[in-house]
């Protein structure tokens, strides 16, 4: 089947970073660290089909993601895709300047944004559906503020909230079948009017 999966991979090409940085390809790319076909990624980020295809062949054409195979799906064949890597670093070698690399860091950032409160809009209306049928959904929401006095200030607390996060999931992450999905999602951008407290 397919070549071995890389843990980290060092993205070089100002095509394969401008992919990266598009949010919903690297929702795509996030989706494959199994062999999974346009279809499956489909369900899993409430997206058309048609469209993530469009952008899995995008990402295919840049190198970031690989065929691994295919099956029979009644009488279609879907081709499974995988990610070349599990992890991505922008190169220095890019010869970006700095300050460059951070805008569309930042810009990819603030679009990832917008697709994940429009996803998460779109989960809530659907669940909101269930819950008018006396379905019990039991969900969670913090909303906080911190003061932050610096970039560097903003990305050791994300750092550090990622790794406490992840110490959570792998506290009471079950591979139990039936059990419930959860979305854990973490957004940190500048406050409008942010001065006051």
């Amino acid at each position: 089947m397919a070549q071995e999966q890389l843990e980290t991979y060092v993205v070089e090409s100002p095509e394969q970073a401008m992919a990266l940085l598009n949010p919903l390809r690297a929702e795509i790319l996030s989706r494959l660290m199994e062999p999974a076909s346009a279809a499956e990624v489909a369900r899993g980020i409430n997206e058309i089909p048609q469209r993530v295809n469009y952008h899995l062949k995008a990402l295919e054409k840049v190198g970031l993601v690989r065929r691994v195979g295919s099956r029979q799906v009644r009488n279609l064949v879907e081709v499974l895709y995988l990610a070349i890597a599990r992890t991505y670093v922008l190169s220095e070698g890019l010869n970006w300047a700095g300050n460059t690399v951070q805008q569309m860091k930042d810009q990819g950032s603030l679009s990832h944004l917008v697709h994940t409160a429009e996803r998460i809009k779109r989960d809530a209306l659907l669940l909101m559906e269930r819950s008018d049928q006396q379905e019990e959904i039991p969900s969670a929401t913090l909303d906080t503020r911190i003061q932050l006095a610096s970039a560097e200030q903003r990305s050791a607390f994300v750092e550090e909230y990622v790794q406490l996060v992840n110490q959570l999931v792998e506290k009471y992450q079950t591979a139990a079948e039936g059990q419930e999905t959860y979305q854990v999602v973490l957004a940190v951008y500048p406050k409008e009017g942010g001065e006051e407290g």
